[in-house]
């Protein structure tokens, strides 16, 4: 018989939307959620958007006391924005930067430049294995016409892959963080299918917070009000997830953050905090840990996926071709160039030859125009391979799914 008391674990998570010359009051807000973070004694604080190095040491220092244990997970030009702080002990750390995130030449939104990953965490609190993971998905910024759609589900799949090939000789596996999708969209139930994690807010016991749980809402004063139109209660796009493996886990309390921080004007970010109570139990031996067993709608959702990968592959190969078109006819107009050159220092110059600030004015163009051209190729030929491996990919997993459930 077990006698062992379950474990309450609560866990904080939030995107801070702290980006340097760019975030409104960022450090006053830095300065609210490492307050409320020390007045909470949380067990463990997910945090995403954290962009400067510096606002994560100013938070490192202020909260020593209460999270004696944290790491800032470093990647891209900017960073990954992911850090964690932690009461007990981090065993060891791994960072995955997916293989897709977004294009470098859209610099109004700048995700290509964060490098978004996924952090993994490995933890042992009162003998229990924890595999803790934080991430932060590309985002939506056009629902309508989601250029980043296919990005964002091979995200979900490499972040489905990698928790499911690291988490084998975990007790209980917990993700937090911004997963930039809606509950029902085509990634969020690809992630929860292939690994089987469970939504703290679909499972929870007690709820406080936002409707529907979201944590976007038009209500919170840094939002844009006009991309929430369609959504009059906000959307949900953070997650808190988990499974127990040898572990039995469920939420007992769940709540959001809703307006402004308590006595201040402004709320701590433009995303709503998720905040979860975990309880952790030792699962009894006529329990068993759960067998994965295969659904046929995990068919279904795999398929889907790969249908928007190949779309996603479809727009890449037509870039790739345009790139490969512009840098071929660039490259012709310099040999045209050369050749005319050559012609006027053997003596054939033309009765009007042509003016040298206007040839050496095309000439840098078409230098410049093959160069950029030349370099989207290459983007785009590695976004082709990266697509068709995923693609590729998900062929093997339906395979191996239609056999599994063909045994059945």
């Amino acid at each position: 018989m077990n006698l062992d008391p379950p474990l309450q674990l609560r866990v904080f998570d939030l995107n801070c939307w702290a980006i340097r010359y760019m975030s409104k009051l960022r450090q006053e807000r830095i300065g609210l959620i490492g307050d409320m973070l020390s007045q909470e004694g949380f067990d463990l604080a997910l945090l995403q958007e954290v962009w400067s190095e510096r606002d994560y040491c100013e938070l490192k220092q202020k909260l020593v006391a209460c999270y004696p244990h944290s790491h800032y997970f470093k990647s891209g030009v900017i960073g990954s924005g992911l850090c964690v702080f932690s009461r007990y002990p981090i065993l060891d750390t791994f960072l995955y930067q997916y293989s897709l995130n977004g294009y470098p030449y859209m610099l109004q939104h700048g995700d290509w430049f964060c490098g978004k990953a996924v952090g993994l965490l490995v933890m042992k609190i009162r003998g229990i294995l924890f595999h803790v993971y934080v991430t932060h998905l590309h985002a939506e910024y056009c629902r309508e016409k989601d250029a980043y759609l296919p990005h964002r589900v091979v995200q979900a799949w490499e972040l489905a892959q990698f928790i499911q090939h690291t988490s084998k000789g975990a007790d209980v596996v917990l993700l937090g963080g911004d997963l930039n999708m809606h509950p029902k969209d085509v990634g969020i139930r690809l992630l929860r299918g292939w690994t089987g994690l469970r939504d703290a807010f679909a499972d929870t016991e007690h709820f406080e917070g936002c409707e529907d749980g979201c944590t976007l809402v038009p209500a919170n004063c840094f939002t844009s009000k006009e991309e929430l139109q369609p959504f009059p209660l906000g959307i949900r796009i953070d997650y808190i997830l988990y499974k127990g493996l040898s572990h039995f886990v469920k939420c007992d309390n769940l709540v959001t953050t809703t307006g402004t921080a308590p006595g201040k004007s402004i709320p701590y970010s433009d995303h709503e905090a998720v905040i979860a109570t975990l309880c952790v139990k030792r699962r009894g031996e006529a329990e068993g840990a759960r067998i994965r067993t295969v659904e046929p709608e995990l068919v279904d959702v795999v398929n889907e996926a790969r249908t928007e990968v190949r779309v996603g592959l479809h727009a890449a190969e037509r870039q790739r071709y345009s790139n490969g078109r512009m840098a071929i006819l660039a490259l012709l107009l310099l040999l045209l160039q050369a050749l005319m050159g050559l012609s006027s220092l053997a003596g054939w110059d033309s009765q009007h030859p042509f003016p040298k600030f206007s040839f050496s004015l095309l000439a840098l163009l078409a230098t410049v125009v093959l160069l950029v051209s030349t370099a989207l190729y290459i983007f785009h030929t590695i976004e082709v391979k990266m697509l068709q491996g995923t693609e590729e990919q998900m062929r093997l997993a339906l395979q191996a799914l239609q056999d599994q459930l063909g045994s059945m």
